[in-house]
Order: structure tokens, then sequence, then C-alpha cells
């Protein structure tokens, strides 16, 4: 049963813009009341000009949570210290007050990393796309010293992306040139969203690929996974980065308690199935 939440209840947050399609909520107040913890987790729309006030508020009132789309680049720049990772991303999606400040990591990479594990996918990766969260896998993918091609809609894109990459110690970086297969394929685009029945690639591209990792998630399969599971190839949707990037954030909430992984993953489940 939840805890009645009282003037003594710790707050966390998430903030973003739009916010009404995160799962956060309710996935960490399941987890907050499976661990019996006095707490509450609560989504705030937050516009850019306001970010640096929020971020100030929730520093002053000892506020922890998560930063979603469009402002995990901007809050790195704007706290005191963030993780090794994080700087290496350029991006923060979650953040915990330590000694008065504000400290931010990027879960993400670790979400990725748990999520390529449970494909056992050996191999180079292809990544489609270049902004945040393809650079969140490149990051994952340097720390398994794995190879990378990179694919974009426009080359220049794929080839600055893949200078980036190689800058941050991924010494095989580069744009797909067709020479190579892939242990899997990670769509990190937003095509394959909400009723988008595109592909982030060419159909053929599949026969180059031995499993395939959507970073979109919906009530059923995304074009993309579908494409892996018309070729009997293995495929996941986001929902298992969405979970492992939220335990690794919930641990940093709460360093003493383990995340209720299982709990997190059945809420995130029965989100997804209501929105049906």
């Amino acid at each position: 049963m939840p805890m009645e939440v009282s003037s003594l209840s710790r707050v966390l947050a998430v903030i973003g813009d739009p916010i009404e399609h995160s799962l956060s909520p309710s996935m960490h107040n399941a987890a907050i009341a499976a661990s019996g913890l006095d707490a509450v987790y609560v989504a705030f729309q937050v516009e850019a000009v306001s970010l640096p006030h929020v971020l100030r508020a929730f520093e002053a009132l000892g506020v922890a949570g998560n930063v979603t789309v469009p402002h995990k680049v901007a809050v790195s720049s704007l706290l005191i210290r963030v993780t090794g990772i994080a700087k290496d991303v350029g991006a923060v999606n979650t953040f915990w007050p330590e000694n008065g400040r504000l400290i931010g990591d990027n879960t993400d990479v670790q979400g990725v990393l748990d999520t390529v594990a449970s494909l056992d996918a050996d191999g180079p990766w292809l990544i489609l796309g270049t902004g945040g969260a393809a650079r969140a896998a490149i990051i994952a993918a340097r720390e398994l010293a794995v190879p990378v091609r990179i694919r974009s809609r426009q080359d220049s894109r794929a080839n600055d992306l893949a200078e980036w990459a190689r800058l941050r110690g991924v010494s095989d970086a580069a744009a797909d040139d067709g020479s190579l297969d892939f242990g899997v394929a990670i769509n990190a685009t937003p095509v394959g969203m909400a009723g988008d029945h595109r592909l982030p690639m060419p159909r053929e591209f599949v026969e180059r690929c031995a499993a395939g990792f959507d970073m979109v998630y919906e009530s059923t399969p995304t074009p993309f996974v579908e494409l892996f599971l018309s070729q009997h190839k293995t495929a996941v949707d986001g929902r298992t980065m969405l979970v492992a990037q939220g335990v690794y954030a919930f641990e940093r909430f709460f360093p003493d308690i383990q995340a209720p992984r299982e709990v997190m993953r059945a809420a995130v489940n029965r989100w997804i199935g209501q929105r049906s």
C-alpha cells in the first residue's frame, strides 16, 4: 500500500517539455512503495527559459530526479559537477543533491549496456541516429571496446558523430559504408514512435544485423522490432533500457537500497498496456 505523503516525505521529480508521456512517475512510485520509503515522485513540465531557476530551486530543497527531452544537454552545463560518463555523453538524465549542490549522471549508458547484454549479441554495433541517444549508445560501445558504425539521413552528420566518438576513445568508429555485418542495430531515433510506421533504416539492412534494439517503445511491436522478428531474429524495444536506466537512477537517489527491478518493469508494462 502506498505511504501517505506528508510534509516530511522526500520529493523526487522528472522534468521535461512535454512531460505527460513520461513513465518515470509510475515506475519510481511503484519502486518507492515496494521499498517502503517515505517519498513521492512527480513530473514537472519545464520550459527551457525556466530551467536554470528550477534547478536552483531543486538544489535549495534537496530534490533529486531525472531529466528527459529536450533538457538533457542543457542540464549538463548547468550543474556544478557531473560524472565522467555524463561529461563524455554531454547529457544528464539523473541528478541528486550532495553537500548542498546537485550532481548529474547519465544512466542511459548503463541502460544501453544492460539491453545489449540481454540480446547476447556480439560484434560491431550499427547506431541509427546522431542525437543524444546515439551518443549514449556510442559511450556504451566504448565501455565494451566494440566497433561502431553510424547511419544518418545526412552523411555529414554521421561523419561528424564518428569524429566525436573517436575523440572520446572509440577508436573504431566511422559512418556506415556497407562493409561490416553487425551484432546489433540500435535505433536511436524517434522513428517508429506514436503510430509512425516508418523504418529508421532500409529494410534490406536487417540481413547485416544479428539482433535489433529499438529505443522506441509502444504497446505493440514497433516497425523496427517487427522487421527483425519477421526475419526470425531477436529484437527488443526500449522498455528494457527504460527500466534499466530507472534502476540505476533509483540507486543514485537511495544508495543504500537495491532497486526492485521487477516491480519497476511490471509498472512500465502495466502503464503501456493501459495506453493501448
